[in-house]
């Protein structure tokens, strides 16, 4: 075959391979995982109230959770690679031999997938897993079997748990040595005996002076919880473990004794909620126990004569929600260890005397919570208690005598009491105190000075079921600060800034005042601020008095309004705001874009951004195209939404997850586009869209899926495919042509088109220099405006113009010479194409096919070519659906409009320029 007919048909294969990668369908390149939530918990600590997923581990934050899985390969492969945590919920039978051999960095793996059959070599590769859970949470228990050896590859396992699974069929599991807390919930477990044929390696049965060995425990937690089958929990069985803490909750236990010897190191011990009537029995070989749960209990009075258990080294004592009438002052008289005590839930009120020496003077911590007590209790408490717990008793007023004794304490819980009046001076005698809790009391009015005796005050929680009124003065080092009030709450304000170093506000309220209405409050520590049940009946006005000007510091804004009233608001002032969280505010009802628009270009750095029940009706670019550093989106509880078309240009700086709940869209074409970025971005996890209804009008409710209806009613990819048609039926055209040619004198073109794509692909930067800055493609009924207005502006030198060098087709095609030819070299030799751009334009054939012309040499040459576009007039939508594919390749930045009458000239030609230079960087570096 001649060397030319090589090189054509060489040439017409490469054209068909473009043409075939530039229709390749992108799914293969998508992350987005059906079913799956994939999340990273640092961008948004409270995506949960949204979208439920499986809780995590302290320190791991990188999390896909993923339901209804029933294919578990296809289901990995939409999981990101780097996945910290992995939670699995469905039905699959079986797990293969390195089912998670991809998943290096996976942590926690949590699986809820019923009935399943493992190998022996299922984990394998799982070398950083510290947490597994195998958890079926259905009344009746599950069969599992574990091959013994299955765990053996997982060297730093730390927490094992099986909830729902009966391993009756299992024998010899072999557990690392790192694992340290073991859990067996809602099981069919009988006899304690039974976890020796589980779990021989724990050395259950062995004698006693085996588990005295030196060195670290085997195994911290042994949790039993909710075995309704193990009657009696006989402690001999675990003779040889070398135990710190047993839970038993939930058991049906009628009785527990812990005489015998076999948990000599045991730490603590859990028994809530097993039914039972009196203390465990004990014997002086548990002098470690430090702590005992009893809660939940039917224990109502710890019997004053007889023997009675002695704890000497216990530390913590749970004894709420049982029936206690009375303190057991004997009982608590031998501990001399005790430092917190949980009486809470019980009915030790409404007056309680407390003797002098039934606490020991470690106590640090005591609970009194729901005990129907009307008063403080009475007697000799601890100078060295530090926390007391008061909340959900009926106290109604509060004094000085009080408190008296307690100038050690730090931390004050009075919260839901029936609190009426705050006698002068009643905490004075708590110099130390940190955290005051006074939520939803019947105050009406407080003052600083009520408030007076705490030097170091940090944290307070104001609050009342009518209305609140607040007094100066304050506390200048208060850290945080929540205030809730039914109606209305009113801050009566002194001139000086008294929130110095506030970092946490909450308002929960229906208003705020202020008196004097002109005053203003300086907040210029505040890190986060919350309004809650707020009637935004105060304007943007009122709101800029209230709150300073500038909020320098704020990371986190939250507020939630549950009603309809309309506000005009306007985030002002908060240059390091992080997350951002609108609810119930049905003033975007109206105008909603525009709004929106508004709001968020005063917050550029914004990275995560949640709208729930806000009526949006419309989200187009416009509205979020300004957060540049948006990492998070989530849109929740939105009835008939639409999404823009002009979203499409935004794809490529889409947040890299963007959230979908309980979202309605209205049934239209226009959205078609939806489907397949959902399916086939690349750089964003898209979620909740594949649940999506949709509905053709308000009275709609017939649940069509969204994606359905698309499917259904709407042309598949129509534009694109017509797009793909039409460029390649005008390729083929100029080809031909060419192809009867005798010089063949475009092949060198061609030739350099390949190299220069060549060198693309091998990661080369073409070097080299240009004849042009810019080549003007224009209509020739437009060319009095080019040579007239464009020309000059930017051919003279400055400071008249910009002095660049135009290609003109014109002026500077030589004569004779094919225009076609000419055509490709300059734009090869030019630094960038400017099409203008008008409704004359469009129609002519010769410029669509310059255009057309244009972006194939944009599309090429991706990374080494810039394409301009110059609007002189407005082009209806419908007229370029030829091009909309443009948006593939070009940015907002890319297009130029000057449509809009009087034009800016040093605007224009500054944007130009900057625009020709990005454009020789991209091309000479």
């Amino acid at each position: 075959m001649p060397r030319m007919e090589r090189l054509q048909l060489c040439s017409l294969f490469f054209i068909l391979l473009l043409l075939a990668l530039v229709s390749l369908d992108l799914t293969s390149w998508a992350w987005t995982a059906p079913n799956c939530i994939i999340a990273d918990s640092l961008l948004f600590p409270n995506l949960s109230y949204y979208i439920q997923f499986c809780t995590l581990a302290p320190g791991l934050h990188l999390l896909a959770s993923c339901t209804n899985v029933k294919d578990m390969a296809q289901t990995l492969e939409r999981v990101p690679r780097d996945t910290e945590v992995l939670c699995l919920q469905g039905m699959v039978s079986f797990l293969p031999d390195n089912a998670f051999d991809n998943f290096h960095s996976l942590q926690l793996l949590r699986l809820q997938l019923g009935t399943i059959n493992i190998t022996s070599r299922t984990f394998q590769g799982l070398d950083q897993l510290q947490y597994l859970f195998f958890e079926h949470h259905a009344p009746c228990c599950l069969s599992l079997f574990l091959p013994p050896n299955c765990l053996k590859t997982l060297k730093f396992l730390r927490s094992l748990s099986f909830q729902g699974y009966c391993l009756n069929y299992s024998q010899n599991i072999y557990l690392p040595t790192s694992l340290k807390h073991l859990t067996l919930r809602n099981s069919c477990l009988t006899k304690l005996q039974e976890l020796q044929r589980f779990f021989p390696s724990l050395l259950l049965g062995s004698s006693p002076t085996s588990s005295t060995t030196l060195g670290a425990p085997f195994l911290e937690v042994l949790d039993l919880s909710y075995n309704l089958q193990l009657k009696q929990a006989d402690v001999r069985a675990l003779h040889g473990l070398k135990l710190l803490s047993l839970i038993l909750d939930g058991t049906t236990l009628r009785a527990f004794d812990l005489t015998g010897s076999g948990l000599l190191h045991l730490d603590f011990l859990s028994l809530v909620g097993t039914g039972i009537e009196k203390l465990p029995g004990t014997v002086t070989g548990y002098s470690k126990l430090r702590a005992l749960d009893l809660g939940k209990n039917q224990i109502q009075n710890i019997l004053e004569n007889g023997d009675i258990p002695s704890y000497k080294a216990l530390e913590f004592l749970g004894l709420h929600d049982n029936h206690l009438q009375s303190l057991p002052i004997r009982f608590l008289r031998t501990l001399p260890q005790l430092q917190k005590l949980n009486l809470s839930m019980n009915k030790l009120g409404p007056t309680l005397e407390i003797p002098e020496g039934v606490f020991s003077t470690n106590l640090r911590v005591l609970d009194l919570s729901h005990n129907q007590l009307c008063d403080v209790p009475h007697g000799a408490f601890l100078p060295q208690l530090q926390e007391l717990w008061l909340s959900g008793n009926n106290i109604s007023s509060l004094s000085n005598v009080s408190m008296q004794g307690l100038r050690g304490l730090r931390t004050l819980d009075l919260s839901w009491n029936q609190i009426k009046v705050l006698k002068p001076g009643w905490l004075s005698h708590l110099s130390a105190l940190t955290t005051l809790n006074l939520l939803g009391t019947y105050l009406e009015h407080i003052s600083g000075i009520q408030l007076q005796g705490p030097q170091m005050l940090r944290h307070l929680k104001l609050g009342s079921v009518t209305m609140l009124d607040i007094y100066p003065p304050w506390f200048p080092m208060l850290l945080s600060l929540e205030i809730q009030a039914q109606a209305c709450v009113q801050f009566m304000f002194l001139s000086g800034e008294p929130f110095l170093f506030l970092e946490n506000l909450t308002l929960q309220t229906s208003n705020v005042l202020r008196q004097p209405d002109t005053a203003t409050i300086h907040f210029p520590s505040l890190r986060r601020l919350t309004l809650r049940g707020y009637s935004l009946i105060i304007s943007t006005s009122q709101l800029q008095r209230f709150f300073p000007q500038q909020l320098p510091l704020l990371e986190h804004f939250s507020i939630w309004c549950e009603n309809d009233n309309a506000v005009d608001l306007n985030l002002f002032g908060m240059p390091r705001l992080r997350v951002l969280e609108f609810g119930y505010l049905n003033f975007f009802y109206e105008s909603s874009t525009v709004k929106l628009e508004m709001l968020l270009k005063e917050v550029p750095q914004l990275q995560a951004l949640a709208l729930s029940h806000l009526n949006l009706r419309n989200l187009s670019v416009s509205s979020i195209k300004g957060l540049h550093h948006l990492k998070l989106l989530l849109l929740s509880s939105e009835l008939s939404l639409e999404m823009d078309g002009n979203l499409q240009e935004f794809i490529p700086q889409m947040p890299p997850y963007v959230y979908f709940s309980d979202v309605t869209f209205t049934c239209q074409c226009e959205a078609s586009w939806v489907e397949s970025w959902a399916t086939q971005a690349p750089n964003t996890f898209v979620y909740g869209l594949e649940k999506s209804i949709c509905m053709a009008n308000t009275s709609d409710y017939s649940n069509t899926l969204l994606f359905s209806f698309l499917a259904t009613h709407c042309p598949h990819d129509t534009e694109f495919w017509g797009f793909l048609i039409s460029f390649t039926l005008i390729l083929l055209l100029t080809i031909l042509p060419l192809v009867g040619c005798h010089k063949w004198s475009w092949l060198h073109y061609l030739q350099t088109l390949l190299r220069a794509c060549w060198w693309k692909l091998g990661g080369h930067r073409l070097r080299g220099q240009f004849n042009y800055d810019v080549f003007i493609s224009y209509c020739e009924k437009d060319q009095a405006w080019v040579l007239e207005e464009l020309v000059p502006g930017l051919e003279k030198p400055p400071p008249k113009g910009e002095g660049l060098r135009l290609c003109l087709p014109a002026r500077d095609f030589g004569i004779g010479n094919d225009r076609m030819e000419s055509m490709i070299a300059s734009m090869h030799k030019s630094r960038s194409i400017l099409c203008v751009l008008t409704g004359q334009a469009l129609a002519s054939p010769w410029c669509n096919l310059e255009l057309r012309l244009a972006t194939y040499h944009l599309v090429a040459r991706p990374g080494t070519a810039r394409l301009l576009l110059l609007f002189l007039e407005p082009i209806d939508r419908q007229k370029l659906h030829g091009y909309h594919r443009l948006s593939r390749w070009l940015k907002k930045e890319d297009y130029f409009d000057l449509s809009q009458g009087e034009v800016d000239w040093d605007t224009f030609c500054e944007q130009l320029k900057r625009q020709l230079r990005k454009a020789g960087q991209e091309r000479e570096d």
